[in-house]
């Protein structure tokens, strides 16, 4: 599961830095203010969790069964996707009731910080 989650972490990454500089370079003269503003919020997240599962596959390489650490790791991804999606969805088609949709996202984000925090007092003595 390790690698599984080195894997993903590397291609989020490569995503995030693709879809962030499309952004800055494609999209700067055609969003408006706001949805720009939300793209830029996007990119932010998809980085920020991109580094969350970086950590998540290094400590499965330390603790391969714990349980904590692969839903950490699960419910980060689903939070990029939703939370991070839907806000690049909305700025590239300008559909606003897709910003309903990225508060679930940022519950899968909390649920994957609050598992990841589980995981550590689960697994890790000192």
């Amino acid at each position: 599961m390790a690698k599984t989650f080195l894997l993903i972490a590397a291609m989020c990454g490569l995503s995030a830095v693709i879809i962030g500089a499309f952004g800055a370079h494609g999209l700067k003269h055609r969003l408006t203010v706001e949805l720009m503003s939300a793209y830029q919020t996007a990119v932010q997240y998809h980085f920020y969790h991109t580094f969350a599962l970086l950590a998540v596959g290094v400590l499965l390489l330390q603790y391969p069964q714990a349980t904590f650490f692969q839903w950490s790791g699960w419910l980060i991804l689903v939070g990029i996707v939703i939370f991070s999606g839907s806000l690049y969805v909305m700025a590239l088609t300008g559909i606003k009731w897709m910003g309903a949709i990225t508060p679930i996202g940022g519950l899968a984000f909390i649920a994957g910080w609050l598992t990841l925090a589980m995981g550590i007092y689960q697994n890790i003595n000192e």
